[in-house]
């Protein structure tokens, strides 16, 4: 009996091939539009993670507030000596559960030779166990033992980009560059590291692939940031936890000290990236549900034409169903056939519509540049829906065909 019903809903719809089409293509672009949304937040769902992730879900992220004047580094200094050293050894000393620690300093160097072949690379004076802090992976190479930190050794190691811009892409372990009127032997290259988007943050990021890493010590001793009047004697700390260790309430500890070593002056920031990944899967999971609920009215929309064509088939088909009627054919006979024709309206759009869901999700990521994920859910939810679509929708036109009176169904003209 269902082979007979889809064979001769097959030969009902090949009869009306355009308009079947035309009914078909709201599904498909409802299908599409369902699946390139949820494949946008997946794929944004995604790349934010691994962006906080590798800052380090132990971690926590202590950051100096530039000042913008010097009256007002000036108003700061009458209460505040900013972020220093002695900060960090407060919180090694006070705080247990801190695993490894790394003061930070940066600047932009007026001078590089090799000339780099893009933008210059950033300078950042960090202790040895910043890349364990923050997973760093190598392709040449190592970081800087305590040995060459404590001796103020003339060593750097290069991120991808920084590589790239100053040697090229030979290897370069062994090889120097100059930065300002220091000669600095590169003892590591980095593997690239994923950077935020700039569309998530509102605009334009540095590069955190373009930066030199040098011992703090190499940094304090040998060169001189012009811009440092206006900024603290670091620029940040950052701290790695040990497992299962509290990262929220740890950041409470340090905020407290930090307070009263800087006798409440705001000119530092905390950040957790562990609440800031439980912050972003909530974000991002409204996202998602908001472009679904979207695109979901598209698929709306196809239902409701659907409807309608299968209420004008009922009406031109009337005399048909009229005869099946006199025949023998039971209400459910009609009904039955009218929602197998809505259902393999809605189930052929879907099948294309997933098609063009693919093609969106590449068209968006070729074009924005934006990270897109096509997951088995989101195949398998549009598909689903726009089947449960041609049924909700089909169910009303097929119970007004089989109520249809067989008597006054012959006579129609």
């Amino acid at each position: 009996m269902l082979l007979s019903d889809v064979g001769q809903a097959l030969d009902n719809l090949r009869a009306q091939k355009t308009r079947t089409l035309l009914t078909a293509m709201g599904i498909v672009f409802g299908v599409g539009s369902v699946i390139g949304m949820m494949a946008i937040g997946a794929g944004a769902r995604e790349e934010s993670l691994r962006f906080i992730e590798q800052l380090g879900v132990r971690n926590i992220l202590v950051d100096s507030l530039p000042a913008s004047s010097s009256q007002e580094m000036q108003d700061r200094r009458r209460s505040s000596p900013g972020l220093t050293h002695r900060d960090a050894r407060i919180l090694r000393t006070n705080i247990d559960d801190i695993e490894a620690m790394s003061s930070r300093k940066t600047m932009r160097p007026a001078a590089y030779l090799p000339k780099p072949t893009g933008d210059p690379p950033n300078l950042f004076g960090v202790d040895p166990a910043y890349p364990e802090i923050h997973n760093l992976r190598f392709v040449e190479g190592g970081f800087f033992t305590e040995e060459q930190a404590t001796a103020s050794a003339a060593v750097a190691v290069l991120g991808e980009s920084a590589k790239v811009h100053l040697l090229g892409y030979e290897p370069a372990l062994g090889r120097f560059v100059k930065v300002n009127d220091t000669w600095l032997e590169v003892i590591g290259v980095l593997e690239a590291q994923l950077m935020a988007s700039p569309r998530s943050e509102g605009g334009a990021m540095p590069d955190i692939n373009n930066v030199v890493y040098i011992p703090m010590n190499t940094f304090e001793f040998r060169f001189w940031d012009r811009g440092s009047n206006l900024k603290d004697e670091l620029d940040g700390i950052d701290m790695r936890l040990t497992e299962r260790t509290d990262s929220v309430e740890v950041a409470k500890v340090v905020t407290a000290v930090l307070d009263s070593t800087h006798r409440g002056t705001p000119d530092f920031t905390v950040t957790i990236p562990a609440a800031l990944l439980a912050q972003q899967r909530r974000t991002q999971t409204i996202f998602t549900y908001v472009m679904v609920a979207i695109a979901g009215i598209s698929l709306l929309v196809g239902g409701i034409g659907i409807m309608n064509i299968v209420l004008a088939t009922v009406m031109e088909r009337t005399r048909e169903i009229g005869i099946r009627r006199s025949v023998g054919a039971r209400r459910f006979d009609i009904a039955r056939q009218f929602v197998t024709e809505s259902v393999l309206i809605s189930a052929s759009g879907g099948m294309l519509g997933i098609g063009f869901g693919f093609v969106l999700a590449w068209l968006i990521a070729f074009t924005a540049e934006w990270s897109t994920i096509v997951t088995t859910t989101s195949v398998v939810v549009a598909f689903g829906v726009s089947v449960t679509v041609g049924i909700l929708f089909g169910v009303y036109p097929a119970l007004k065909a089989s109520r249809i009176d067989p008597i006054e169904a012959l006579r129609y003209e």
